[in-house]
């Protein structure tokens, strides 16, 4: 079972793009760690930790929608260079903040709401200039490859986070976002401008309204779609722990550890995407996200109850392998049946339904927290998310017996 790397090695445009993600993606997982972590240090307030999640709901939002169309009818390359230079901008103002000597807190959940505004622009415009830049024989590759990408960033960035923020504080982590934006930008100004082909005009298509519309139109109709995005949401909803782990963190009196925590579910991913083969011969797809999001759910409950961050770590391992399972199948069922004109529309909509969970999640986690205590919002969470992903399956017969559509007319 080996990864292949033919798209890397004989497509440059793929390559830089790939280059520019894997850099940027490394520093922004820095950054997911070190805005809670330093949000804690400055209020030691679990809740107002969580409240991040929804400052930053309005943005995914508003944004998601909105950049999805503009990602279906503009030049994708130029949009994504757009949002990585506003997001540098961003993480800019983070580290002035920083620095300041007195940094403020409205500042900080400013700047992330615009951070969030930014990336609803910038996934879509990813997604539907991947595909553009990749020849049809390489999808599958590509598709390994960037999930290969994304789990590599979620282990060893929040890893290396707990390390400069140890080291330097927030200001460490913030100088190496920024200067990781600067770098994916230099290899995307190197994908040459043929390989992406030029964008309709709007003289040829509907106003961007009507695209959106069209757009959420087709996700309404399709069962298969709508359960994807809604047992994301619930299972995230109830059962992220994310907000809570710089208190975890700070319980165990090592800085570093909040890296770890966040790293143990990234493993779990990775292992699960190293030994994936099995998954080309499941058919039932929407009973297998369900079943995934369910051991997400005991996993989490497990986490609760956690007498040592060891076990903690083993919890959060398995809870994100489940998560790595459900996010097969998901794709997988995306890939099947969204056609490629809607693409940057439907990655806008699936954008929306992986953050709004989390964003939530941390919330609900935060202030549960403040009030029960953090053990007690965590395995609370979990029972409420496997008791809410039961009532979901049984609500979604037709997503719940969804098999795949290869071949099938």
């Amino acid at each position: 079972m080996i990864l292949d790397i033919g798209p890397l090695r004989h497509n440059a445009a793929f390559r830089r793009l790939f280059a520019s993600q894997f850099i940027s993606g490394l520093g922004t997982m820095v950054s997911y760690v070190a805005v809670p972590w330093q949000l804690y240090e400055l209020t030691h307030s679990n809740a107002q930790v969580g409240l991040l999640g929804l400052v930053q709901l309005l943005p995914v939002l508003a944004c998601g929608l909105l950049g999805g169309a503009v990602a279906d009818r503009v030049d994708r390359k130029r949009l994504l260079m757009v949002s990585e230079a506003l997001m540098a901008l961003c993480l800019l103002g983070l580290l002035l903040n920083t620095l300041s000597g007195s940094p403020s807190i409205g500042a900080i959940y400013a700047l992330v709401a615009v951070l969030q505004g930014a990336s609803g622009f910038h996934r879509p415009a990813l997604e539907a200039l991947t595909q553009k830049l990749a020849r049809p024989e390489e999808f599958a590759a590509v598709a390994a490859l960037s999930s290969v990408r994304g789990t590599v960033g979620m282990v060893a960035g929040p890893a290396l986070a707990g390390l400069l923020l140890a080291r330097w504080g927030a200001v460490g982590a913030y100088v190496f976002d920024f200067c990781t934006f600067l770098a994916a930008l230099f290899f995307i100004a190197r994908i040459p401008r043929e390989a992406i082909g030029t964008p309709q005009t709007s003289g040829e298509r509907p106003h961007l309204l009507a695209d959106l519309a069209a757009g959420l139109r087709f996700a309404w109709a399709r069962p298969e779609l709508m359960g994807t995005y809604i047992v994301d949401i619930v299972a995230m909803a109830f059962a992220f722990p994310v907000a809570l782990f710089p208190a975890m963190a700070a319980a165990q009196g090592r800085t570093e550890a909040v890296g770890w925590l966040l790293s143990a579910m990234a493993v779990g991913a990775l292992v699960i995407g190293l030994f994936s083969g099995w998954t080309g011969r499941v058919t039932r797809y929407g009973r297998a996200v369900v079943i995934a999001a369910t051991v997400w759910a005991l996993g989490i409950v497990a986490l609760g109850f956690a007498p040592s961050l060891a076990t903690g770590l083993v919890c959060l391992a398995i809870a994100g392998a489940a998560d790595m399972v459900s996010g097969v199948f998901r794709g997988t069922i995306w890939n099947q049946t969204v056609p490629n004109a809607l693409r940057g529309r439907l990655a806008g909509i699936e954008m929306i339904s992986y953050l709004t969970g989390p964003l939530v999640g941390n919330a609900r986690a935060g202030f549960m927290a403040d009030a029960w205590g953090v053990s007690a919002s965590i395995w609370a969470g979990g029972l409420i998310c496997l008791a809410s992903l039961i009532v979901t399956g049984l609500a979604l017969p037709r997503f719940w017996a969804y098999r795949s559509q290869l071949g099938s007319t």
